[in-house]
């Protein structure tokens, strides 16, 4: 039997009964579909924590304090302090730039424009090298102001809109909480990167932070204690030997060992490795999940084709009286598997890929449709009907021919 003679019959079984079809096809329409929008919703978790990580800046080192607990009645001693810093920029080689931030919210008040819960971010001299972002008017504050505490503030550039309209805002003074701090500067646009809106946030000296913005006692107490310090460091460096000077220079200044060290070193690569190990994990769950969606939609296959080749024994009998080896019946009917399992995988990506987008449309999830993922379910769809129509098929080039002519 030729090919194109085959998949005319086929065609012509299909269409003969068109719901039974297309309920046949549901399963497998499901499970592409599924396959493509839990793979798409997994990849754009993926990529979003990526986004959020490479926003904080490139070629990045971050060294996070670890509080370490004393002795019986004692309180929690060690971390880092924003010294550390300046010591870990004038103390090893290679490095580029040494940022420290502290955050907090207030409200900001020009004229008769107030802004409540704005966040103020306390930072250091290197924080547009770090994070990649320029001055559109004005300028950046010095490590002078930062060592004087003097009341200066850069503002995003969405604040300063929203703050002074077409005013020039540069020369001009707001009050944040209580605080008069003259504008020096206005970055440029940003935008939004991953969950941090850069241009929405007031940027100070981080010593003004520390001394009128702390939000509690307890951090008042704890002095200029720092959650972490972000080290930019030099593409040509070799980043293993600006790690292992970071570790030896901060445990002699601790008085710590490396195995008892009151602070942890880690590069964007580590943190991204250890989230791809972790998205992989859950896109591995769900495309198991999603394939389960497809083996029902070939069961279903399987299950019809049983049918059909009981309600067409009489026509595979007259097949095989004029002719027809079994291997002409077998063809016949796992083309029409076949043709089915591809019809609906095909309908599977349309859904699939227009579900995928609509999804991320409609939710605060992203979603990156992947060719991959595409490829994988429709090239699934096609091997499942394969595999699940040959035993039907099979048992239909058995029939004997005489049996099946007397078949009413």
């Amino acid at each position: 039997m030729k090919p194109t003679e085959a998949l005319t019959i086929a065609w012509e079984a299909v269409l003969k009964n068109k719901i039974r079809s297309l309920l046949t096809m549901l399963g497998i329409i499901i499970g592409v579909s599924a396959v493509i929008i839990m793979v798409a919703i997994s990849a754009g978790t993926e990529a979003t924590i990526q986004d959020q990580i490479t926003s904080l800046g490139s070629n990045l080192v971050f060294v996070q304090s670890s509080m370490m607990r004393g002795g019986p009645g004692q309180a929690q001693q060690g971390g880092l302090v924003y010294d550390d810093a300046a010591a870990i920029e004038d103390g090893v080689t290679g490095v580029t730039a040494v940022v420290v931030e502290q955050n907090s919210s207030e409200t900001i008040k020009y004229g008769d424009v107030t802004l409540e819960d704005v966040e103020i971010l306390g930072t250091t001299v290197g924080f547009p090298s770090v994070r990649d972002m320029e001055i559109s008017d004005g300028r950046y504050f010095n490590d002078q102001e930062i060592e004087r505490k003097s009341k200066v503030v850069v503002l995003g550039y969405s604040l300063a809109q929203e703050l002074f309209g077409e005013t020039n805002p540069i020369g001009q003074y707001v009050k944040i909480g209580n605080t008069k701090q003259a504008v020096i500067g206005v970055f440029t646009e940003k935008g939004l990167v991953g969950n941090t809106d850069f241009d929405s946030r007031a940027y100070l000296p981080i010593s003004v932070v520390f001394q009128k913005f702390t939000p509690s006692q307890f951090a008042r107490f704890m002095g200029d204690s720092v959650r972490m310090i972000y080290v930019e460091v030099d593409p040509d460096a070799n980043l293993d030997n600006i790690i292992t000077q970071i570790e030896l220079l901060l445990v002699k200044r601790h008085d710590v060992t490396l195995d008892s060290a009151d602070f942890s070193v880690t590069t964007q690569q580590d943190i991204i490795s250890t989230q791809e190990s972790t998205t992989a994990a859950f896109r591995s769950l769900l495309a198991w999940v999603a394939g389960v969606s497809l083996i029902v939609g070939g069961i279903g296959i399987m299950n019809i084709m049983l049918v059909s080749v009981t309600e067409r024994t009489r026509e595979i009998g007259i097949r095989q009286s004029i002719g027809a080896t079994p291997n002409d019946i077998r063809i016949q009917f796992l083309t029409e598997a076949l043709l089915l399992s591809i019809i609906g995988g095909l309908i599977g990506v349309l859904v699939g890929v227009g579900g995928a987008y609509i999804f991320g449309a409609l939710s605060d999830m992203r979603t990156v449709i992947s060719v991959s993922s595409i490829l994988l379910a429709f090239g699934s769809s096609a091997i499942v009907g394969a595999f699940f129509g040959y035993y039907p098929a099979d048992q239909a080039s058995k029939l004997d021919p005489i049996e099946a002519l007397r078949y009413e």
